[in-house]
């Protein structure tokens, strides 16, 4: 069953220029390229990080900057199209994570600024697995996925969040902190205090070093949590009951627990 289109995007007017209507399809429909093209925004996303991760290790060359500057036009190119999709582009541009992209994207542009902020494109992660569209798609291609959508879901918050962590150590420590050589210092720090294990031999000087201290500890604790939660609680399936529209049930429901409707969640046998 296809996902149904909001009805203001399910067809661009006419009157719209070429390149939006294009734009409006990849963003927004579920046609096989549109399809393709969202997987591949989930791609080019970990790619930016894992060249963030590679090139702090790398001494910063001309040839790093170029490459720098080449993955940021790559992304600019993705955000204008993006902007240029939406049925509201102003509101659009002040989207938060839109605002995320935007520096991300000019430290890419301007390597001097700090290319560590590019992590903030992990952002993107955590915003297209909150998209109803992709997830339905998603759980179409790939059965696993749709067992365990919770946990991935929750899995891949506290991936983004400890990359952007990561990435801001860094970014205010490396260059005043000898205890922060590259970004293995910095992940080392964020998940040791992430896990409230805080082994002592890197450390945050400073009030403002406490007080990210402070954030990585609290939001990691919560966020743990969360996965832990969705790794242990009872499996339930996604099956919306036509009555009261309550989404999830035991796998082997045969009644809403809501409102006691007859359902007919499909089976694959055993």
């Amino acid at each position: 069953m296809k996902t149904p289109q909001p009805a203001r995007l399910q067809a661009a007017p006419a009157t719209l220029p070429a390149d939006r209507r294009l734009f409006r399809e990849l963003y927004f429909r579920d046609t096989p390229r549109a399809v393709r093209f969202r997987y591949g925004l989930l791609l080019l996303d970990a790619v930016t990080v894992l060249f963030i991760i590679g090139t702090s290790f790398l001494e910063r060359t001309v040839a790093v900057e170029i490459a720098d500057t080449l993955l940021g036009l790559v992304l600019l190119a993705e955000f204008v199209a993006r902007v240029r999709a939406g049925p509201r582009p102003l509101r659009e541009l002040a989207h938060p994570a839109t605002i995320a992209d935007a520096v991300a994207i000019i430290c890419f542009l301007i390597p001097a600024l700090g290319a560590a902020a590019g992590f903030l494109r992990a952002l993107r992660v955590i915003r297209l697995l909150r998209s109803q569209r992709l997830l339905a798609r998603l759980r179409r291609d790939f059965p696993t996925f749709q067992r365990n959508e919770d946990t991935v879901v929750a899995g891949a918050d506290l991936m983004v969040f400890i990359f952007i962590m990561t990435g801001l150590v860094y970014e205010t420590q490396y260059r005043s902190n000898p205890q922060i050589g590259d970004y293995a210092d910095a992940l080392y720090f964020t998940v040791t205090a992430l896990t409230t294990t805080g082994f002592g031999d890197i450390t945050l000087p400073g009030r403002g070093g406490r007080l990210l201290t402070v954030v990585i500890m609290f939001c990691g604790v919560t966020l743990f949590l969360r996965l832990a939660q969705s790794l242990f609680r009872p499996a339930k399936v996604r099956f919306p009951c036509p009555r009261c529209g309550l989404q999830r049930h035991e796998p082997d429901a045969v009644h809403c627990k809501a409102c006691g409707e007859v359902l007919s969640i499909p089976d694959e046998g055993s």
